[in-house]
């Protein structure tokens, strides 16, 4: 058995969270995780106020791009840029997705030796298109393959999807707990469907909030969709880096100088005018939660999220649009908040060690965490921080 490595709104109601539908939920046997690292992967996700749209990209076009191998013709010349390539690019692969609906590529990254491959949910929908669609996945040495949809979760825009190869390269993961605003990053994915395609850049952020639009499946009854009629807003906690990420990048590695994911790429801002393309803001999610959450598809088909059990808002500056938190304005009967002891009225400012300065910031953690996970938080009550330990609920009961 194979392993794969381990190194908006001003309100927001935790009570109306975007659940992940449950794709071939049939129980699996448990694949172990070996410690080894995390890394960073950028979607091309449409953000709520200016941050654009689709990862698709024309399957006529894919057909005739070929993967390049990293080259190197005088070795004197490698820098560190060409060793993390050369490291995580046999571990990255393209997608090439199709249904009724329309058509699309996108990127991933290996998991198992066995086929395992992690990307994006809005890549394997479409942007929320399909439920069923038709994968085949090319490797960097041009090898194409097909692939079936394991399980995708919308909440946190991640699926895992099954190659039918043995011998793929499993990426390493790097622990995204431990990442620095500085550090030296590479993208590697296939932009504009030019696959092996690598950039370079820094970590620009950390612990980022950002909205993105659900790519649940337009079956799924009370939601609009990001198909150009409406948006239901997510919140992600990500990483921002200013390595050039553009459509079609969705689902690829976003690797440190080691060449171990750091994140999974998920999202660029553009300048405003609606044209689609890198201005050095890219956003991916964190390595850590990209591994619990492909963990938990691989082994059950969908993936768990917390929930809190308060609706809250964001906590603004007097005569500003400022927020210094997530102020509670209500709690649910028996839900989580309540049982800790949290009050409404209570501004919440950390949530698991983590500085909480919006709505956005208390959902994105929250639905980061996995149901049932025992965090602590604070808060602000009548001038005085006060500390909980908070049991959480699971986001699946809202459904």
């Amino acid at each position: 058995m194979s392993e794969w490595n381990r190194s908006g709104d001003s309100q927001f109601s935790f009570g109306n969270t975007y659940s992940a539908p449950q794709v071939a939920v049939q129980k699996r046997k448990r694949r172990p995780l070996r410690a080894l690292g995390i890394a960073l992967f950028a979607l091309t996700a449409a953000l709520i106020g200016g941050v654009v749209g689709s990862t698709a990209f024309t399957l006529s076009y894919l057909s005739v791009s070929q993967p390049a191998p990293v080259v190197v013709n005088d070795t004197e010349q490698v820098n560190w840029v060409t060793g993390a390539a050369s490291n995580a690019a046999p571990s990255v692969v393209t997608l090439a997705v199709e249904s009724a609906d329309g058509s699309g590529s996108g990127s991933g990254v290996a998991l198992t030796e066995d086929g395992y491959v992690l990307t994006n949910a809005h890549v394997v929908t479409l942007g929320g298109l399909t439920q069923n669609p038709s994968i085949t996945v090319q490797l960097w040495d041009g090898a194409v393959y097909p692939a079936k949809l394991i399980g995708y979760d919308s909440v946190y825009d991640l699926a895992v999807v099954k190659v039918q190869v043995a011998g793929l390269k499993p990426i390493s993961f790097a622990d995204s707990d431990q990442l620095n605003v500085g550090e030296n990053v590479v993208a590697i994915g296939a932009p504009l469907g030019l696959a092996s395609t690598v950039t370079e850049g820094i970590i620009s952020a950390l612990n980022r909030t950002i909205q993105v639009a659900s790519a649940e499946v337009s079956e799924n009854p009370g939601l609009q969709f990001w198909n150009g009629t409406g948006n239901a807003p997510i919140s992600l906690q990500v990483i921002q880096t200013d390595a050039a990420i553009n459509p079609g990048n969705s689902g690829g590695a976003l690797v440190n100088s080691q060449g171990e994911l750091i994140g999974i790429n998920v999202a660029i801002a553009t300048a405003g005018n609606g044209e689609s393309g890198s201005i050095g803001v890219g956003f991916a999610i964190p390595s850590n939660t990209a591994f619990r959450i492909a963990q938990e598809i691989m082994d059950t088909g969908a993936a768990t999220h917390g929930l809190l059990g308060a609706m809250v808002r964001d906590n603004t500056v007097e005569d500003s649009t400022f927020s210094t938190g997530a102020f509670v304005e209500k709690l649910t009967a028996g839900g989580a908040a309540e049982a800790a002891g949290v009050l409404p009225g209570d501004v919440v400012v950390k949530f698991a060690g983590q500085n909480v300065t919006s709505a956005s910031d208390l959902t994105a953690m929250v639905r980061a965490e996995p149901a049932g996970a025992s965090v602590e938080i604070e808060v602000i009550r009548d001038g005085a921080r006060k500390t909980f330990q908070v049991k959480l609920g699971d986001a699946s009961d809202l459904r």
